[in-house]
């Protein structure tokens, strides 16, 4: 062996002694492990047979169950014929963002025929979260959930339910969903809408060809059941209801609320909900679970299906052939209303088993404007936008461009060029940004830009969201990587820095990594910049992070070695 080469193995066997050692279970915890392998499959919907990409052949994918701390190792095998990556919805991995996913943002993706191993390392979590596919359109099939009981020797904060059941909401295309990106991509126009709303999979009675796959849901008479509630879907809010029976939401986003009593929810697509089901009804029978979109912008187009499972009482044998009851309780399509009242019951639990931190002093405020834009059509090019443009959308009018290599990496490695540290922390103009009967066309253009923002460790950062009406308004669900925030406030209108901060809730807001912005409207987040690393943060709407609605964070090392990025794992997939 050459001198040469001496401080390379030096490097790679330091690199892998320090994964051992820093991604090691908390105290306790278990480590376990998982085999994704990626390959087509078939699956018929909507009296259709459609080829799409699964996780172990599984649509919705197979469910990570861990406990509080633990680490999973997951093996993912791409037998697929793209590249693909996966993020871990909801965890914040600490020190770790060389296994969050986002593909050019924490890693090259994975190759057809390669495989990379995602070390995920549990915290705080305790709940439900999810996992999914973070490259292209892949995600409207590869995705499943991550089920985190509570750590060995504690317990629910409330009363164990009977059985816990998972209810993925989704959508279903007919046509292939990436061709169908690819094609607005090159003409820079709207992305079709989807075909049907799904609950796990399957649309539902409502639907055609759909009767015998509709998901049924057998329940006993007295019992408690544990809905994990998971949003996977590109492009809808979603009302939730279950016909007759009310739902106790006690957790949303991996962490536990204080218990409240609803007809129906409001998730928003990246979200999670916990909610306990009595099956009350004395008369048995049979009831619709029933997913409708909510859409907040009239002026584009929706799928505004409403997918169904069942809910069946197998001690009522005569029931069980009586049709379903269809919820009375479940919000219209543009129920801005019901939406609004429901999202602001969500509350933090804030137990002495479960405290809320939430940081008074802050270092680095932002104010972040939400916006859907053009950008001007080539010489020689037919676009498909606005007034023949290419479609677009901005944070503070930067329209987000993924670089040719991942942005960790670059940082890492002191890689010049690929970004730029200048993401601002307020919009470059300010107008009345809520006035949706005034959207003169100037305000439309926006600018491409691979800018991020740069904070020091430990700093506490405040964003306030802010929507305008820029080629319409609408409902926001921004979401955070590598964090877990706490959603202080929100409300109509442009936000005043003189007046709105004490309206803020300070005491007991929601815990979450995905908040739902209100059309024409505001939403305040407060975290603690304790994870270092670099981290995606952008709309949960797909097509919105396609046109360039994100930004990313990077957070400076600490000084403790626990407050220093890991270094990286030595399979890490290349561009």
């Amino acid at each position: 062996m050459g001198i040469a080469k001496i401080p390379a193995v030096i490097w790679l066997l330091g690199v892998v002694l320090a994964l051992r050692v820093s991604v090691s279970p908390a105290e306790g915890a278990k480590t376990r492990h998982h085999d994704f392998f990626i390959k087509e499959s078939n699956y018929t919907r909507l009296c259709k047979e459609r080829t799409v990409l699964t996780v172990n052949g599984q649509f919705p994918g197979p469910t990570i169950y861990a406990r509080k701390g633990d680490l999973v190792i997951v093996n993912v095998y791409n037998q697929g014929d793209k590249n693909i990556t996966i993020h871990w919805n909801g965890v914040d991995q600490p020190r770790n963002p060389w296994s969050d996913g986002p593909e050019y943002i924490t890693q090259c993706p994975i190759r057809p025929g390669g495989n990379f191993t995602y070390r995920v390392i549990l915290s705080e979590e305790d709940g439900t979260l999810w996992w999914h596919a973070h490259s292209d359109f892949d995600r409207t099939t590869v995705h499943g959930a991550i089920v985190i009981h509570p750590k060995l020797g504690t317990t629910f904060p409330f009363v164990k339910p009977h059985k816990e059941i998972r209810v993925h909401t989704g959508e279903w295309w007919n046509a292939d969903v990436n061709h169908l990106l690819e094609e607005a991509e090159r003409i820079g126009s709207e992305i079709n809408i989807s075909d049907a709303n799904t609950i796990n999979g399957q649309p539902g009675d409502l639907f055609p060809c759909s009767k015998a796959g509709t998901y049924k849901i057998p329940v006993q008479h007295g019992k408690t059941y544990l809905l994990r509630i998971i949003n996977a879907g590109l492009s809808n809010d979603l009302f939730f209801s279950v016909a007759g029976h009310n739902l106790t939401v006690v957790g949303t986003d991996g962490h536990y609320t204080k218990p409240f009593a609803v007809k129906h929810i409001m998730i928003a697509p990246g979200q999670t909900m916990d909610a306990l089901l009595e099956a009350n009804r004395a008369d048995g029978g049979r009831y619709y679970m029933a997913a409708r979109t909510f859409a907040s912008n009239p002026n584009i187009e929706v799928n505004n299906s409403t997918a169904t499972a069942i809910v069946e009482y197998m001690d009522d044998a005569p029931g069980r052939t009586a049709p379903p009851e269809f919820p009375t309780n479940l919000p219209g399509v543009n129920d801005i209303d019901s939406a609004t009242a429901y999202t602001a019951q969500l509350r933090s639990l804030g137990s002495k088993d479960h405290p809320v931190d939430v940081p008074r002093q802050v270092d680095e405020h932002m104010l972040v404007t939400i916006a859907v834009n053009v950008l001007p059509c080539a010489p020689n090019e037919t676009c498909g936008g606005p007034d023949g443009n290419r479609q677009a959308a901005s944070l503070n009018n930067v329209s987000f461009v993924n670089p040719s290599v991942d942005i960790l990496g670059a940082y890492y490695r002191s890689v010049r060029g690929v970004f730029d540290a200048d993401f601002p922390n307020k919009p470059p103009f300010f107008f009345n940004f809520t006035d949706v009967d005034n959207d003169p066309v100037e305000r439309w253009a926006t600018k491409r830009g691979t800018k991020v923002k740069v904070v020091e460790y430990g700093a506490v950062v405040e964003v306030v969201f802010q929507d305008t009406s820029i080629l319409g308004a609408e409902n926001h669900p921004m979401h955070l990587h590598g964090f877990t925030f706490y959603v202080v406030g929100r409300g109509f209108g442009n936000f005043d820095e003189q007046k709105d901060p004490a309206t803020y809730n300070l005491v007991d807001p929601p815990h979450q990594n995905t908040v739902s912005v209100p059309k024409a409207g505001w939403a305040a987040i407060r975290f603690r910049a304790a994870n270092s690393g670099v981290w995606f943060m952008h709309c949960h709407f797909d097509r919105h992070v396609v046109w360039g609605m994100s930004t990313v964070f990077i957070v400076k090392d600490g000084k403790a070695p626990k407050a220093k990025m890991m270094p990286p794992p030595p399979n890490m997939p290349t561009c």
